[in-house]
């Protein structure tokens, strides 16, 4: 019965083995350990970093958002709830026909893999660095239009408001419209029992909180 020929390089089992495993773990020994002093200091994401969601604005400070809830049909955590609602002249949040009324994340279920981002036609919705969302609370956990919405910066306006005279849902998307046409107020968000006295009150940089979280 003829020999098997023997591998080249092979070498013979023994001791050298597990000697051999050992000397990863003694290497290790002698490394600097890495220990980050969180949360005093804060931690350096990366720039594209899949973190809280943002619902974004136009320059005027009307919403992107159109309430189509491809976003919550993409998410396969079901984490997305989206009610949509029409734009009135006297109610306006967006240029189109339609804006999101109800927006809600809930965080317990979402895991930030940013299909919503994706799916999201008009750029609305996009993802911060923001990664500090543990909380002693469930319902906390719920995150409203009013906590998603984008803060107002210089040249908005908050919503609802008239649309920049002239222009038309095109033109926003286009980048004609760069800031609120002077003159523009703020209107009255009839839709959500607000008063007319009441909208000029509410017309700063601060978002009202919002109480109604829809159960699923």
């Amino acid at each position: 019965m003829a020999e098997e020929p023997k591998e080249a390089g092979r070498t013979t089992p023994g001791f050298q083995n597990p000697v051999a495993g050992f000397g990863v773990t003694f290497k290790a020994m002698f490394k600097k350990r890495l220990t980050e002093q969180y949360p005093e200091q804060q931690k350096t994401t990366a720039p594209r970093f899949h973190g809280r969601h943002q619902l974004n604005r136009h320059p005027d400070g009307l919403e992107k958002c159109v309430g189509c809830e491809l976003c919550a049909w993409a998410c396969p955590a079901d984490a997305i709830y989206v009610e949509g609602a029409d734009n009135t002249d006297e109610e306006r949040y967006s240029p189109g026909e339609r804006y999101g009324r109800v927006y809600q994340i809930n965080y317990a279920r979402c895991i930030l893999c940013g299909l919503c981002i994706e799916a999201c036609p008009t750029r609305a919705l996009t993802m911060t660095n923001e990664f500090e969302l543990a909380d002693s609370s469930r319902a906390n956990l719920i995150y409203t239009k009013e906590q998603l919405l984008a803060g107002l910066e210089d040249g908005m306006v908050d919503s609802p408001h008239a649309i920049y005279p002239g222009t038309d849902e095109q033109d926003y998307y286009r980048g004609l419209v760069t800031e609120a046409a002077p003159g523009t107020e703020r209107q009255p968000a009839l839709s959500q029992g607000e008063a007319p006295q009441e909208a000029a009150a509410d017309s700063g940089t601060d978002e009202p909180a919002s109480g109604e979280v829809v159960g699923r």
